[in-house]
């Protein structure tokens, strides 16, 4: 019986080839996008489950509010986490990192740089799941100067892995001795490192510094813990161990504290959610954000939905030129279960094979999927698993859904009616069919409109006035290679180049995640009504003219101005966080070290115009510059012009200076662009797939058109005859499937208004959503969908009507 079905089904949808090729492209199209992305939201949903006890990970946060200022950091304080060990016992184990930036690695008479270095307790490997190949996950990071290393770094440097005992020179001066390798982190995972040194290394460690805040603290909770419960028991915990400090500091109790409307709260993000849901100061690396999962689930979800119904559409229209078989096949004696079956047997074999299509489809363009999203998505075996039962329910689902209106309608058609001819179909009856289209253009207009806000927002990032000038400026990285006069050297004979306009050395840069904050007080009793929480730079003396920063007040820093060793100039926030009408003049107070046991004086002596040192979701706070040489980088502001040849001298300059040092460089613009990478992965994988839901909806737009026109075969011939011309009658086969697009479009753009309104607030600088971007959006559809429609109907109408009225 079911060879009859399927013998069957083959030969309905070799005689419709164009419905068939139509049906089974588009459903292709849809289930091969689906595919690629779930494979994209599969990827981001893994980060850090590769550790054993990922479910039982938390990170300690620190939220704090204080001069004025507030921020969620993903840091704590020194001692933080082995107090939490000592006084919870639901704690089983604590570990922690410290970022001090990368070091030179010798190799052969090359150093190189290695920025992926990180100090880390012993007990990292009680904590992470960081499998050691070689060596003793329990002392392996006990002893002053020994390392870590994965795999990779073992034989990038020694070209194999059994490497323990080996000995790495760090910086040309300090020898450390490998102790340990492990196999390479996964890259999903919020830290991938590729050297671990010893955290009793820094003094800083040891500090007993609460209100301070530079270590990232991991947590294990035992399997029983509730971490809700451990969480509402930080306050008191802070309470106890933070309050005596800020008695002794600020001269004020925990309570006056909290009264005054500060606080310093440490609370909990789980390891799962961090790549996802975590934006907060001092991020280890760059966050993806859960609303792009979103985004790109509902994408997956509205181009399937889109193959979906233009499938159904297409096998609805279809079905009714077959009811006079169904009526030939019920004379005969078929049972309504046999047409049923026969039916549905064809839906479920459209569909199989383009699901066979669309996962070969999907396999084919998934290298260029993972440049558009920057991914390194591969097919394993974990992903097959779970792909072949999924695939086949939905060839099921699918299959059921579409057939089921052709199964169960036309089953139920009487013989004898069926037979004279009194089943009529068509565009006006076919309500099921109408609702389909309104939802397909609902869907895709709904797209467009989120993909041109989306570009709107890009556009407007890149090109809004931060209040620095990005443009042909060079960054030279890491001069602290270089000894302190060498770097001034380098400097100085870089500014002599006839294409340089200026340069600065400063390691804290728009465009870098280096931040440093700090408290500024009014006065030296260290009031907290009167600090000020700020972010504090060093910087040299052409850092403000170098980037194009305007100067508001007073002055900039100078050189021959032996006082401005003491001297600080402010952001326009930070003067409107202090108060002051007149700035400039006045003294703040800096604490010298992290137990605020000193203070440095500090006179500003200008103040400059805002500029967005941060991303453009959150909006400016308090900054403050001092005078004072940081060899981080070497920013070069050059004249539009040969650039190629300059950076070439720019190149001689620093071999001269530093022949075996690694000479690395960026432009500050491409560096800003990096910053905002995700958003624009978003955009274009918006347009890539806005376009194949399109391309889809216009596919069974298409064939819609086809069986409309074929069944008002007569209709336009008689019309013709009358003398209608060609206009006329396309007008006649376009205007239903126009007023459904039409209706389409006064339900999408509310609902695509409010989605991308939402998504918006997401930066503190956004632009407005226009009026013409959802009316843009709806005349492009409608365009669109007119196009579609009149090839259609021009064949129509110019076809001879002589053949079409000859059979009456």
């Amino acid at each position: 019986m079911f060879r009859n079905y399927f013998t069957v089904a083959l030969r309905n949808l070799r005689k419709n080839k164009g419905f068939t090729l139509i049906n089974v492209f588009g459903l292709a199209m849809g289930l091969a996008t689906c595919l690629l992305i779930v494979f994209y939201v599969f990827d981001e949903l893994s980060y850090d489950r590769y550790n054993v006890k990922a479910d039982r990970i938390y990170r300690v946060n620190n939220d704090i509010k204080f001069g004025g200022t507030e921020g969620s950091y993903a840091i704590a304080p020194p001692p933080a986490a082995f107090a939490l060990k000592a006084d919870f016992p639901e704690i089983e184990a604590v570990t922690r990192f410290r970022n001090q930036g990368g070091n030179q690695v010798r190799k052969g008479n090359q150093n190189i740089q290695e920025d992926r270095m990180i100090y880390a307790d012993s007990t990292v490997f009680k904590v992470f799941t960081l499998p050691m190949i070689q060596g003793d996950p329990a002392t392996a990071l006990m002893a002053p100067h020994s390392v870590v290393i994965t795999e990779t770094m073992a034989r990038k440097y020694f070209d194999r892995t059994d490497v323990v005992g080996q000995t790495l020179l760090f910086n040309d001066s300090i020898p450390y001795k490998i102790t340990g390798v492990i196999r390479d982190i996964p890259r999903q995972s919020h830290f991938t490192f590729d050297f671990f040194l010893p955290m009793t290394e820094l003094n800083e460690s040891r500090e007993d510094a609460w209100l301070s805040n530079n270590f990232y603290t991991y947590i294990v909770l035992r399997p029983a813990a509730d971490p809700k419960k451990l969480e509402a028991k930080f306050p008191a915990f802070m309470r106890a161990h933070a309050g005596p400090q800020l008695q002794s500091i600020l001269h004020q109790d925990y309570n006056g504290f909290e009264k005054a409307g500060n606080r310093f709260d440490l609370s909990l993000i789980p390891l799962t959610k961090i790549h996802l849901q975590s934006n907060g100061v001092d991020e280890l690396g760059p966050n993806s954000s859960i609303s792009y999962v979103y985004i790109f689930s509902a994408i997956a979800l509205f181009v399937l939905l889109i193959a979906c119904v233009n499938f159904m559409n297409l096998s609805t229209a279809r079905s009714a030129n077959r009811a006079r078989e169904v009526g030939v096949r019920k004379v005969l004696g078929s049972p309504r279960k046999y047409l049923i079956a026969q039916f549905l047997t064809e839906s479920i074999l459209v569909t199989a094979v383009a699901a066979l299509i669309a996962v070969f489809t999907a396999w084919a363009f998934l290298g260029l999927f993972n440049q558009l999203a920057g991914k390194e998505l591969k097919i394993t075996p974990t992903i097959i698993g779970w792909l072949l039962p999924a695939l086949l329910l939905i060839i099921l689902v699918i299959g059921c859904l579409a057939g089921s209106y052709p199964a169960l309608y036309l089953s139920a058609f009487q013989p004898i009616e069926v037979l004279k001819g009194k089943i009529t179909a068509g565009m006006k009856a076919g309500m099921l069919r109408s609702v389909l289209v309104v939802t397909q253009f609902f869907i895709s207009i709904s797209l467009i409109i989120g993909t041109l806000v989306i570009y709107t927002q890009l556009n407007y990032i890149r090109h809004k006035d931060l209040g620095y000038d990005r443009e042909h400026v060079l960054v030279v990285h890491n001069l602290w290679r270089m000894g302190s006069s060498d770097a001034r050297t380098f400097k100085n004979e870089v500014k002599q180049l006839s294409g340089v306009e200026n340069a600065t050395m400063s390691g804290f840069l728009p465009t870098f995640d280096n931040n440093n904050g700090a408290s500024l007080f009014k006065d030296p009793v260290l009031d907290q009504k009167r600090a000020l929480l700020t972010q504090i730079w060093a910087v040299d003396e052409d850092y403000i003219t170098t980037l194009g920063i305007a100067m508001v007040q007073g002055r900039n820093f100078s050189k021959d101005m032996p006082t401005d060793s003491t001297a600080i100039i402010v952001n326009e926030a930070a003067a409107k966080m202090l108060g002051w009408p007149k700035p400039v003049g006045q003294f703040l107070y800096a604490p010298a070290d992290n137990m605020i046991s000193h203070l440095n004086k500090k006179h500003i002596i200008g103040v400059f115009k805002n500029f967005n040192f941060m991303s453009l979701r959150d909006n400016v706070t308090p900054m403050t510059l001092y005078l004072d040489q940081d060899r981080g980088a070497l920013s070069i502001r050059l004249r539009s012009g040969n650039i190629p040849s300059l950076l070439s001298q720019i190149r001689s300059k620093w071999e001269a200076v530093a022949s075996r040092e690694q000479f690395d460089y960026s432009f500050m613009d491409e560096d800003f662009d990096a910053q905002y990478r995700a958003e624009q992965r978003v955009g274009g994988i918006s347009v890539t797939f806005t376009i194949l839901a399109i391309v889809i909806a216009c596919l069974g737009l298409f064939g819609l058109a086809a069986y409309a026109a074929e069944q008002r075969t007569k209709e336009i011939g008689i019309r013709k005859v009358l003398g209608a011309n060609v206009s006329t009658l396309i007008g006649l086969l376009a205007r239903d499937f126009i007023l459904l697009v039409l209706i389409a479009i006064l339900l999408a753009v509310p609902l695509a208004w409010w989605a991308m309104h939402s998504w918006l607030q997401g930066f503190a600088y956004r632009v407005g959503i226009s009026w013409w971007l959802p009316a843009l959006a709806g005349a492009g559809a409608a365009l669109i969908a007119f196009i579609t429609v009149s090839f259609q109907s021009i064949r129509a109408a110019l076809a001879n009507p002589i053949k079409s009225l000859r059979s009456e």
